[in-house]
């Protein structure tokens, strides 16, 4: 019997920090929400918003500020990286996600 430890997603000091620039221009202190749902052009799409944890999220910590996943897409985000990005295009959280095996153009759509 062979037994496969997955970890859970981690995140960057990037991220916790522009989730505390967000925090703090908002005056409010929301957790960082990052869930895998059907749909999307590849098969799955995130879903990155502000929220606040519930009993069956994995709370990840960093500088003050919380990310959470729920229970239902931590094993999509087994060893994932959840970062921020600041490019041409724009800015955005940003996924990493070694189990994705293909993912789309827009960045929030992959397949597994």
């Amino acid at each position: 019997m062979t037994l496969t430890l997955t970890l859970p997603p981690k995140v960057t000091d990037r991220a916790f920090a522009r989730l505390a620039e967000i925090n703090e221009a908002s005056g409010e202190a929301k957790a960082l929400r990052v869930a895998v749902e059907g749909g999307g052009c590849s098969g799955f799409q995130y879903d990155i918003r502000l929220d606040e944890p519930t009993e069956d999220d994995m709370v990840l910590e960093g500088q003050g500020q919380k990310v959470v996943v729920d229970s239902v897409s931590l094993p999509f985000l087994a060893d994932a990286v959840i970062d921020y990005s600041e490019e041409l295009i724009g800015a955005r959280f940003t996924i990493e996600n070694p189990n994705a095996s293909s993912s789309c153009g827009c960045g929030t759509s992959f397949s597994m």
